[in-house]
């Protein structure tokens, strides 16, 4: 019971610490610590073992798709791709779905391949522009961008997203895994969370809720900063690479990635379609690329931080994972009544809500969960699909760094203000899909 108690106290002191700006490795080190003391476990061997084993297997196992991931979408950025996609989304929706549109422009790039805080970056501006000609409330952009990069797009097959190749390391599968039913659900995912958000938007302003930047004293001038970016869109379309061309590297990263997993491993052909992207990127927009060797130093370190993050996360749960409550949890959930892939969904989905990462979540999840489960004869396609779709519910609770650098950094609001949208968009209904996908995979 102690040990229950202590991990709940320490997810919740995890969310707390994170909301408040602590850095994600010191919070995830401290609240193991706090696991370990509570769990019974010699603190040396939780940290010294469990915790930075946790860390250098899953650095190792993913570092060259983090690094690669982020150079092509630090090359996007850089060669105004990505600001070119958003542009030409922004001209032909117009100002009356705005919404719509800055959901749109971020879906296609993170669909494409291009690193989530890239997006971010990139479509911003552009959601400031058409937020402000539409007079919505500036609140509502985090949602947006968060329901544009991380709920449907990263769990669909044929996802170049690492959320949707770690389940092919463990079901031996495909990223096209999951067939019609996957398709459906991300379908699903995108029109209803769409159509709420739209409808949330909607009603703030029929209650007087007006456009402006988030001024306060101690953002002030970041706010500032940001309105001086979104004024730039404007002209910036005279210096922007063509659409079409735009387009390439993003289409042909999925395309290469989806025929190569065929043939080979898929963790592989995504590096190799991600370095095919980043060739092309660099060849056909060349003009609009003015240093080749910045891109690829800033993409790095912006891998190494990203992953040194995910990895601080994995480490928690790896401790956590050594807490006899978490053994408990694993064998309630194997022995559940009902189909086995409902025990699959909820342990994966709340192992990354504990760790606050998706991916973190499905790299200590599954390799517990999938021998489990193949062993019992469960489809293979199936689990992959419900394990990607159990990754992105409530993994991204306030503490997912995500939503935090979403939240706080690129648009310069609070969680007060901005994070019950998120909540609704990119946890309620992703897990509710996620439960439907479990009862159209055990019926057909």
């Amino acid at each position: 019971m102690v040990g229950l108690i202590g991990l709940i106290v320490s997810l919740g002191l995890l969310i707390y610490l994170t909301m408040k700006g602590i850095n994600i490795i010191i919070a995830a080190i401290i609240c193991s610590i706090l696991v370990a003391i509570t769990g019974g476990l010699n603190l040396q061997t939780a940290l010294m073992d469990d915790y930075m084993n946790g860390f250098t297997d899953y650095f190792a196992s993913w570092f060259l798709v983090f690094l690669l991931g982020a150079i092509f979408g630090k090359f996007m950025q850089d060669t105004k791709s990505a600001e070119s996609i958003a542009q030409w989304i922004k001209d032909t929706l117009g100002t009356k779905r705005a919404v719509f549109a800055v959901v749109a422009a971020a879906a296609i790039m993170t669909y494409g391949g291009v690193s989530l805080f890239v997006v971010g970056f990139a479509v911003y501006p552009i959601a400031v522009s058409l937020f402000r000609a539409a007079n919505l409330p500036h609140r509502f952009i985090p949602a947006a961008l968060v329901f544009g990069s991380i709920s449907f797009t990263m769990t669909a097959p044929g996802s170049p997203e690492i959320q949707n190749i770690i389940p092919t390391e463990h079901f031996g599968t495909t990223p096209t895994a999951g067939g019609f039913i996957g398709v459906i659900s991300a379908l699903i995912i995108m029109v209803s969370g769409g159509l709420w958000l739209g409808r949330m938007v909607k009603k703030a302003s029929q209650n007087g809720e007006e456009f402006s930047l988030p001024y306060t004293p101690s953002d002030t001038e970041t706010a500032a900063a940001l309105e001086e970016r979104s004024n730039d869109d404007v002209t910036a379309n005279k210096t922007l690479p063509n659409v079409i061309v735009s387009f390439i590297p993003l289409v042909m990263v999925i395309v290469l990635l989806n025929i190569l997993s065929q043939f080979i491993n898929p963790t592989a052909a995504l590096l190799l379609a991600l370095t095919i992207g980043i060739f092309l990127a660099c060849t056909t927009m060349s003009g609009f690329l003015k240093k080749f060797w910045e891109p690829m130093a800033t993409g790095t370190q912006n891998a190494l931080v990203a992953l040194a993050n995910t990895c601080a996360v994995v480490g928690f749960g790896s401790v956590a994972a050594q807490v006899s409550a978490f053994e408990s949890m694993v064998d309630s959930l194997v022995s559940m009544p009902g189909p086995p892939l409902l025990g699959l969904a909820i342990g994966v989905t709340l192992v990354c809500g504990i760790t606050g990462s998706a991916s973190g979540g499905l790299g200590i999840a599954l390799p517990i969960l999938a021998p489990i489960y193949l062993s019992q004869g469960v489809d293979p396609g199936s689990m992959h699909r419900v394990s990607a779709l159990g990754s992105g519910g409530i993994d991204s609770l306030p503490h997912n760094g995500y939503v935090v650098t979403t939240v706080r950094v690129i648009c310069g609001e609070s969680h007060k203000r901005a994070y019950k949208p998120i909540l609704f968009v990119s946890v309620i209904v992703p897990t509710i899909v996620m439960l439907l996908a479990v009862l159209m995979y055990s019926i057909f």
